[in-house]
């Protein structure tokens, strides 16, 4: 099983900036898309952004885009997510996943492996 640890989370205010990161075990990353979903309290699992396998391809939720950016560093076997310009409306649970041979697809379902995820809250 392909593991992943999604790190960087953490408290920071409106308009602020953080840095998340997913790091997997081996060199699992070769040949997966990797994608972030979100989900706040009473809310359901959203997609945030993803990158395709040849990392080419990118897709990002609307409210998102322009703030935040989604990469990946194959020599780490880490995959980002910058997110500038925070709002509190993106406080939740950030879980990144990995999709074989995916095309950063924005649908939960593809996914094949998935982190336990890293908080992230922003203050008003």
């Amino acid at each position: 099983q392909v593991v992943l640890v999604e790190s960087g989370g953490g408290l920071v205010q409106a308009g602020g900036s953080l840095r998340l990161s997913c790091a997997a075990s081996g060199r699992t990353f070769r040949g997966y898309a990797m994608g972030w979903f979100r989900q706040a309290p009473g809310k359901e699992r959203e997609f945030v952004a993803a990158i395709s396998w040849s990392g080419t391809g990118t897709n990002y939720l609307d409210s998102v885009k322009g703030r935040f950016t989604i990469s990946v560093d194959n020599a780490r076997n880490t995959v980002y997510l910058q997110m500038n310009s925070l709002k509190p409306e993106d406080t939740a649970v950030y879980y990144c996943a990995a999709d074989y041979l995916g095309g950063a697809s924005v649908s939960s379902g593809e996914y094949d492996y998935w982190g336990q995820g890293t908080q992230v809250t922003v203050s008003s």
